[in-house]
């Protein structure tokens, strides 16, 4: 049989409808399992379809004038279900509420092939780009579409807003055009924002509501974050990281103890505190921060209603505020006080992890742990850049040794990096050597001496910066801690601090000019409005 004949006989039937034959007659289903999953047989994908089209209402059991399907199965993880929208009666099948019935489905699949299993859709999730929206972006060359720029820049404004002007403000400083819905009485019922330059095929601004950015950023619920007063004034650079890290250290002791609503309104408040942190991070960790507050917003909205009380999220709004106004004094502090209050934001992320897996909130919760991941590993890139502007290279004792030895240096890239471990790190060698992450860890070491500097002694010097004995993986840790030194001994090497070049990783880097103006702090979102660059 040809897939002209197959097409045909699916077909046949709506040219047999006694009524009005639908525009698009063809019913697409693809089912696909996660990539940890094991391979289920022919016989166990066959199941699944037939479960699949009964439970939609296409072909139920038993009905032997049910519509025509056909499922192709095209690899291993994946089956494609087709079939057509008429029945073999001449009537049309009633298909409706057809995806909640086949989620229904897959949910038991899930248990009884013991697969990875997920929740019901608890509109939580975010806003997903369409396919016009990503062609769209990749046209013009754009990284993200219209809509994801807009949800981060849009996010961001909320997160530290005061007010309605402060809002409405904020998001017009972003670059971002802003379209308010006022009623007769004059009240601002809602919001719309457009991206310039932005345009449908008429030529109109393509304007996204709030709601439809995300189910927590329509106008009512952005209003929540403000209902609440917060006291927070600008502190100098010293006070501000400390500050912030002392609050959310209390914060997560508190997290959820007053109930399941107000755990709701201190993870949703959580999440505006991390979105902030991105914004006023260190450069060398921003891209990480920003993708784990990207990650924690599912975890920010749990599935019941919020409570505005509470302590955590008092504590939360106040960090944010504390960092949010400060954010030029926070762009020239050391990083030594941002690494303690990216520890206490860890901390902060495990503890809301772990109150969504008590509630059982597992989509929730697994989007709480990677943002915690991406949050480790920001910590330890930043412990290996601090590390390597303290270090301090011993050149004339090494020539002194090779010079008593009469030993040559081994050339860059042939030295074992194994003999590199047991000399840095002696009482972690072996757990390091037998560490699936040893592969990357070592190929770091290989780049650095490629670089002219001493591996063993920029292992040595990562490795003190701070414990490892609580590491699930030593290897890993290390590597991570490796990136952060090679970044931070490039901008060294190039004649500007990682500070410099961070606005705000901290350190020493090269004097300011006298009379120069000091940088400007743009508000969230305003990178995308640089102007041309200026000649010094």
């Amino acid at each position: 049989m040809t897939l002209t004949d197959l097409a045909l006989l699916l077909d046949a039937p709506v040219h047999a409808l006694l009524g009005r034959k639908p525009r698009e007659h063809v019913y697409h289903v693809a089912v696909r399992n996660a990539p940890e999953d094991r391979v289920l047989s022919d016989a166990e994908w066959a199941r699944v379809a037939r479960e699949m089209m009964h439970a939609a209402g296409v072909a139920p059991h038993g009905d032997d004038q049910g519509c025509r399907w056909v499922a192709v199965r095209h690899a291993d993880d994946h089956i494609h279900i087709v079939a057509t929208r008429a029945r073999q009666d001449g009537r049309q099948p009633d298909i409706s509420w057809d995806i909640v019935k086949m989620h229904d489905v897959a949910r038991r699949f899930e248990i009884e092939f013991g697969l990875r299993r997920l929740a019901h859709g608890d509109r939580t999730a975010r806003k997903w780009p369409r396919t016009g929206e990503a062609e769209k972006a990749a046209r013009r060359g754009l990284q993200e579409t219209a809509r994801e720029t807009l949800q981060r820049a849009v996010r961001e404004a909320a997160a530290v807003a005061t007010s309605d002007a402060d809002f409405f403000t904020r998001l017009g400083a972003a670059g971002l055009r802003v379209k308010q819905r006022i009623a007769p009485d004059g009240t601002v019922t809602g919001y719309s924002v457009a991206l310039p330059g932005d345009r449908d095929q008429r030529q109109q601004p393509v304007w996204f509501s709030g709601s439809r950015l995300a189910p927590d950023l329509s106008l009512p619920r952005v209003r929540e974050r403000w209902q609440q007063t917060v006291a927070a004034g600008p502190l100098t650079p010293a006070e501000a990281w400390t500050t912030a890290e002392a609050k959310v250290r209390q914060a997560a002791a508190h997290l959820g103890a007053g109930g399941l609503h107000q755990g709701a309104g201190d993870v949703a408040a959580l999440g505006d505190l991390v979105v902030v942190a991105a914004v006023v991070s260190p450069r060398l960790v921003r891209d990480r921060i920003r993708e784990a507050a990207r990650e924690f917003e599912r975890a920010s909205r749990a599935p019941v209603a919020r409570s505005l009380e509470g302590q955590a999220r008092a504590l939360y709004r106040e960090s944010a505020q504390v960092l949010s106004r400060s954010a030029a004094a926070v762009g020239r502090s050391d990083t030594a006080a941002a690494l303690g209050f990216l520890l206490a934001l860890v901390m902060a992320v495990e503890a809301s992890r772990r109150w969504h897996e008590a509630q059982e909130h597992r989509v929730q919760a697994h989007a709480a742990g990677r943002a915690g991941r991406l949050l480790r590993e920001a910590v330890e890139v930043t412990a290996g850049a601090a590390a390597a502007r303290e270090y301090r290279p011993r050149q004339k004792k090494a020539a002194t040794a090779r010079a008593r030895t009469g030993k040559r240096p081994a050339a860059a890239g042939k030295r074992p990096m194994a003999g590199v471990v047991q000399q840095a790190v002696p009482a972690h060698a072996r757990a390091v050597l037998a560490d699936p992450a040893w592969p990357a860890l070592r190929t770091r070491l290989a780049q650095i001496e490629r670089d002219g500097e001493d591996p063993a002694e920029a292992l040595a010097a990562v490795a003190a910066r701070r414990e490892l004995h609580t590491a699930d993986s030593v290897a890993e840790v290390l590597t991570w801690r490796l990136d952060g030194w090679r970044k931070q001994r490039s901008a060294a090497a190039s004649g500007t601090s990682a500070s410099t070049a961070s606005e705000g990783a901290g350190g020493t880097g090269p004097a300011r000019r006298a009379g120069a103006t000091a940088p400007t702090w743009r508000p969230p979102g305003d990178e995308q409005r640089k102007g041309p660059r200026r000649t010094r």
